[in-house]
């Protein structure tokens, strides 16, 4: 109350003074002492709330380990993990907790990546992996050259942004601190009025008792402190209260699709062979002879051993995946735009476009054209080989969709989301075909990243909430201009954690309509705390101020708004929505 005086504010404690300080100069000292109990609870309450809603967050920090072990000079020593550098060789034993983000120099080893990622699953480290601090090494020794150490980790900015989050004030934040700042002058004056009319100091100490808007201000901070810190341990980073306001308000989502809705990386989907054999996505393949599947995939991974592009990569990795061997090519040739042709083995390979083909007057028949125009209608690229200057398969390779992107996107229909649009570089063909795997009507294809962002401002500009999900790199612009930017999988990439509102810290598409919900029931939340302290400030007082509430009866029942609200913010701490079960 002094500090509120010397700061020149009205402060519910400076009013609590007041109160008491009345009721022990009209002689009601037993009453001047239960108030002064029952704010004694009050401020209690208060601090144990806060520090209930913390706890998600003192979680998170303990984590991390306190110490670490080095090899200096063929020697492991045991240092503070506060005396780490960038470049020491950091031991890993199992059951330990990795101290820094670094590279896998030596050794393998399951690792459990929870505190990051929010998936329990342990995931394989070998050597040249990456890991994170604040994760557990599982049943192999690691030895780890540091990259980052202390808060420059990727769990330490995790840890950084949670603990900032309070200071994003939600719009309602704002509404009930200037609420508090003018309710408080008005129930002096309330107070005053009431005593002036009746001509009795108690009934006027009492109103002033009941005047306390404590739950009006905890509501807020109580549910964005405990929403963000249970969030994070699950893998799902969000800045704070505007972001969990804004996230409440989405009505569109517009997302990338290179990274985003697929996996970012050509992958070999279907091989067929002249005959008619086909292997539908991604199965073993049938092991065979000449002709077969595993001969057409080994002719053309041989004639693209030495190729860099994204495509000759994927061919690779399909034949490597299925055990195939890979033999040397010989002349091999690049046609830009076209393809390539060499020799394996003393066989002549063509490996290309329909362009290509026409242009070595290779005949594709009419049924083999309408395979090809049918996979194409899928969105895939399509490649003929031929051997010999005859026609022996036909490879589709695409950037695979993510399993559960599909049913994610359902479910943003479910819970009342507008529109979906896909936004792609792309041309009109793959952008259409991804758009109807995924059960959305509108897309935008060839798009330059400046396009992106025009069209989140021309949805803006309709009056939509829009809510931009993509990589956190090349789509940095467009999710810093959307009202909720959401980066996918972003452990580890710094850029992507600072571009991004809300970053998903692995690549798992149910946990988009999850933060929409997370934000929907924050926002509910402090929305019913807010309505309740209010209403129940406002009856206490009327009731206070005819002599029905004592000082004392006002005071205590003052406490019941502050249960309530923590009672019912405490139930984000639970969250345990997942749209996909």
């Amino acid at each position: 109350a002094f500090l509120g005086v010397l700061s020149r504010q009205i402060n519910v404690d400076l009013m609590m003074s007041v109160g008491i300080i009345g009721a022990a100069a009209i002689g009601e000292f037993t009453s001047s002492m239960l108030v002064v109990f029952f704010m004694s609870i009050a401020h209690y309450l208060e601090e144990f709330t806060v520090t209930r809603s913390r706890n998600a967050i003192r979680e998170l920090i303990k984590l991390a380990p306190e110490t670490a072990r080095i090899k200096l000079d063929g020697r492991e020593i045991e240092v503070s993990v506060k005396e780490l550098k960038s470049g020491d060789i950091v031991i890993v034993r199992p059951g330990e907790k990795i101290p820094v983000d670094g590279l896998v120099i030596t050794g393998s080893s399951p690792v459990n990546q929870a505190s990051i990622t929010g998936e329990s699953i342990p995931v394989e480290k070998h050597t040249g992996n990456d890991v994170f601090a604040a994760t557990m090494n599982g049943g192999g020794y690691l030895e780890i050259k540091a990259a980052k150490v202390g808060e420059d980790t990727t769990y330490g900015k995790i840890i950084k942004l949670v603990e900032e989050a309070e200071a994003h004030k939600a719009p309602i934040q704002k509404f009930a601190d200037g609420f508090t700042t003018y309710f408080l002058p008005s129930a002096l004056s309330f107070a005053l009025i009431t005593y002036l009319i009746s001509g009795k100091a108690i009934y006027a100490v009492a109103v002033l008792v009941a005047a306390c808007p404590c739950a009006v201000g905890l509501a807020t901070p109580l549910s964005v402190i405990a929403s963000v810190g249970s969030s994070a341990k699950k893998g799902l980073l969000i800045k704070g209260g505007l972001y969990l306001e804004a996230l409440a308000k989405v009505d569109c989502v517009v997302m990338d699709k290179t990274g985003t809705v697929t996996f970012g990386k050509p992958q070999v989907t279907d091989v067929i062979v002249v005959s008619g054999q086909h292997n539908p996505p991604n199965p073993p393949l049938i092991k065979g002879g000449e002709g077969g599947l595993e001969e057409i995939l080994r002719l053309a991974a041989s004639v693209e051993r030495h190729s860099e592009h994204a495509i000759a990569s994927a061919i690779i990795e399909r034949a490597e995946m299925e055990g195939i061997s890979i033999p040397e090519p010989k002349d091999f040739k690049y046609i830009i735009g076209r393809g390539i042709t060499g020799s394996v083995e003393g066989k002549n390979i063509t490996l290309g476009n329909q362009r290509l083909f026409e242009e070595k007057g290779i005949t594709i028949s009419d049924n083999e054209r309408e395979k090809a125009q049918k996979l194409e209608a899928e969105g895939k690229t399509i490649l003929f080989v031929a051997v010999d200057s005859k026609i022996a398969g036909i490879i589709a390779v695409a950037d695979v969709l993510r399993d559960e992107v599909p049913l994610s996107v359902e479910e943003l229909k479910k819970i009342g989301i507008k529109r979906l649009i896909l936004l792609t570089g792309d041309n009109e063909r793959v952008a259409s075909a991804i758009a109807k795997r995924l059960g959305i009507t509108e897309f935008k294809a060839n798009l330059l990243p400046e396009d992106k962002i025009k069209i989140v401002k021309e949805l803006q500009a309709e009056g939509y909430k829009v809510c931009m999900i993509g990589d956190g790199v090349n789509d940095a612009p467009a999710l810093a201009q959307s009202d909720v930017g959401i980066a996918m999988g972003v452990a580890g990439t710094d850029v992507a954690i600072e571009a991004s509102h809300v970053a998903l810290m692995r690549d798992d598409w149910s946990q988009v309509p999850h933060a929409i919900m997370v934000g929907r029931n924050t926002y509910k939340i402090i929305r019913q705390g807010i309505a309740l302290s209010i209403t129940w400030d406002i009856i206490t007082m009327g009731l206070a101020s005819v002599g029905i509430l004592s000082p004392v009866m006002a005071a205590a029942l003052e406490e019941l708004p502050t249960i309530a609200v923590a009672a019912n913010a405490s139930r984000l701490l639970m969250n345990t929505f997942k749209p996909n079960n």
